[in-house]
């Protein structure tokens, strides 16, 4: 018997109000968390951008998204007023904020990994 090929890895994992504290606040390493709407056109537009960092990212960061529509409570705790809203983490603290739609993948890379430098 063929094994099927194994599914390649999810580039940007889902995130909720019940997985986000053992996945983000307990998480190792820098970590990226996109609160997005599906319903959203500047999410949409953002996403095959956010992919793009993300696999030019390799391994350097964790990214995770949160659907502020089933996380509203969670959304509200982070006070996310607008979305696309890129929250970045290092040892569970917010380092960085990136508020509305980057769909330019330099500047998006650029806002991503620069609080994770400093």
């Amino acid at each position: 018997m063929i094994d099927a090929p194994a599914a390649p890895p999810q580039l940007i994992r889902t995130a909720t109000g019940a997985t986000f504290r053992r996945l983000i606040l307990e998480g190792a390493g820098p970590i990226v968390v996109e609160f997005m709407a599906y319903g959203c056109a500047h999410c949409r537009a953002l996403e095959p951008v956010l992919k793009q960092v993300t696999r030019m990212l390799g391994s350097a960061e964790q990214v995770f998204r949160v659907n502020v529509a089933v996380d509203e409570e969670l959304a509200n705790s982070y006070e996310i007023g607008a979305t696309p809203t890129l929250l970045m983490f290092l040892d569970a603290k917010e380092v960085g904020r990136l508020e509305g739609p980057r769909p330019v993948v330099a500047s998006l890379l650029s806002a991503v990994v620069t609080p994770f430098s400093s």
